[in-house]
């Protein structure tokens, strides 16, 4: 268990490494509680909260009175799993696999009314303007679109923009990410994704458009990311409330 990872949230990463890595049968429910709980020395509430973490996610759901499943589609290989509960960057996304990163743009720029207001600040408060591109395999997955406060994430460099700059901020600076708005929509391609993301004119794409805040309530991104429609999927989670 990793330095500082709670007992729950470690055990939710281990059943969803096993559900990945196809452990446990998909026509069957997976094992219950108490059996997990002793595999995992840990109490049954643990359990259950490590548990909700994957039904949250959209990997599981409960059938009452015949047990836990795994979401089949939550397997589908061909597209990345994006769901309404993560504040992940792409590169977290693709844990294990090696992702390229494109800058196109990495200046510093005044923020227009719309920038200002998703981040709360002044209009004469300089921000990073930041284009990338993100590849796996040089194939073009999404083009981000990002706006960041320089005083709320100093020391960006070009070279922590070819790598994650999620991981920058939780290890270099310090901050821990903890929520985002996001809103959904679809889209025509314009001319950067035809160049730059393969698109066809009649091909759909999907923009989200996002702000991020740290622990502190501090909005630090305001973001577009348009993403090939054939490269992922959006999934969210509504649970019953009784």
């Amino acid at each position: 268990m990793a330095r500082n990872q709670t007992k729950y949230s470690y055990i939710a990463e281990e059943v969803r490494n096993r559900i990945k890595n196809h452990d446990y049968p998909l026509d069957k429910p997976i094992p219950d509680e108490m059996t997990l709980s002793k595999e995992f020395e840990c109490s049954r509430m643990t359990m259950k909260k490590a548990l909700e973490v994957l039904v949250l996610e959209g990997l599981l759901y409960r059938k009452r009175g015949h047990g836990t499943f795994i979401i089949k589609s939550a397997l589908d290989v061909d597209r990345l799993q994006i769901h309404n509960q993560e504040v992940n960057g792409f590169t977290k996304l693709l844990k294990g696999q090696k992702v390229d990163t494109k800058v196109i743009r990495f200046e510093v720029i005044f923020p227009d009314d719309t920038i200002a207001e998703r981040l709360n600040i002044e209009k004469e408060a300089p921000v990073y303007d930041i284009l990338r591109v993100r590849s796996i395999a040089s194939d073009p997955y999404v083009i981000e679109h990002t706006y960041m406060p320089v005083h709320v994430i100093p020391g960006l460099t070009k070279q922590v923009l070819e790598g994650s700059i999620y991981t920058y901020i939780e290890t270099e600076l310090g901050q821990k990410i903890a929520s985002s708005y996001k809103q959904i929509r679809a889209d025509k391609p314009n001319e950067i994704d035809k160049e730059y993301l393969n698109c066809q004119a009649d091909d759909p794409v999907m923009e989200v458009e996002q702000t991020v805040y740290l622990n502190n309530g501090v909005a630090f991104e305001y973001s577009l990311s348009r993403h090939r429609y054939d490269k992922f999927v959006f999934t969210t989670v509504n649970i019953a409330r009784r």
